[in-house]
């Protein structure tokens, strides 16, 4: 039985792991990764966090593009199964963002969600 490759529970775009490669470029640290993560509070229950971490803890989902990585711990992953992480440049400013089909409501300004 030959190995299926099966899809990834969160997406991480180009446009967000070109962003990243440069903002790690500009910190001169290779070991950096892009962790997303949930954490109650915000103006709906849940909001969104992004950090660059230098680790991965025990259960961590690693997704690899453009030669960086994504992180996303267990807890976190269950409410951004399906979504996407993405980044984006416009006239209010750029950020890192999560496209997530499991949201039932969000903020306006987009940081926070609701299940």
């Amino acid at each position: 039985m030959s190995a299926v490759e099966t899809a990834m529970p969160i997406q991480f775009t180009e446009a967000a792991a070109k962003k990243v490669k440069s903002l790690i470029a500009e910190e001169q640290n290779p070991n950096l990764k892009l962790r997303v993560y949930v954490t109650g509070g915000g103006c709906s229950g849940f909001q969104y966090g992004f950090t660059f971490d230098e680790k991965c803890n025990p259960g961590d989902m690693e997704i690899e593009k453009e030669g960086v990585l994504l992180v996303v711990d267990p807890m976190s992953l269950q409410y951004l199964a399906g979504g996407t992480v993405n980044y984006e440049e416009g006239l209010q400013g750029s950020r890192f963002f999560v496209d997530n089909p499991n949201a039932t409501t969000t903020c306006g300004c987009g940081a926070s969600f609701s299940i």
